[in-house]
C-alpha cells in the first residue's frame, strides 16, 4: 500500500465532499428516518460503487489518454456543466 497516495486521495476527497449536496441529503434522510446507521450504510455503499466506477474509468482512460488531457477534459466538462446550470439549460 502506498500510504502517500492513500492520504493524498483521502484528503482531496474529504475536502471536496465536505458540505456538498451528498451530506445535505444524508442529514435530511437521517433526520427524517431516524435511522442514522441505515443512512450511513447506504451512503457509504453508494459512494463505494461510484468510486469503483470512477477508478475503473480512470484506469482505462489512463492507458489511452495522457493524464494531462484527462485533467483538461474534466475541467472543460465541469465548466460546461456549470454554464449549463447557470443558464438553466439543465
Amino acid at each position: 500500500m502506498d500510504w502517500k497516495v492513500f492520504f493524498m486521495t483521502f484528503s482531496a476527497i474529504f475536502v471536496a465532499e465536505l458540505a456538498d449536496k451528498t451530506q445535505i441529503v444524508g442529514i435530511g434522510l437521517s433526520a427524517k428516518s431516524g435511522k442514522p446507521f441505515g443512512v450511513w450504510l447506504g451512503s457509504v455503499s453508494a459512494y463505494m460503487v461510484v468510486t469503483l466506477i470512477s477508478v475503473i474509468i480512470g484506469t482505462v482512460l489512463g492507458k489511452y489518454i495522457s493524464p494531462e488531457l484527462i485533467r483538461y477534459l474534466g475541467a472543460a466538462i465541469f465548466i460546461l456543466m456549470g454554464a449549463l446550470m447557470l443558464f438553466k439549460i439543465i
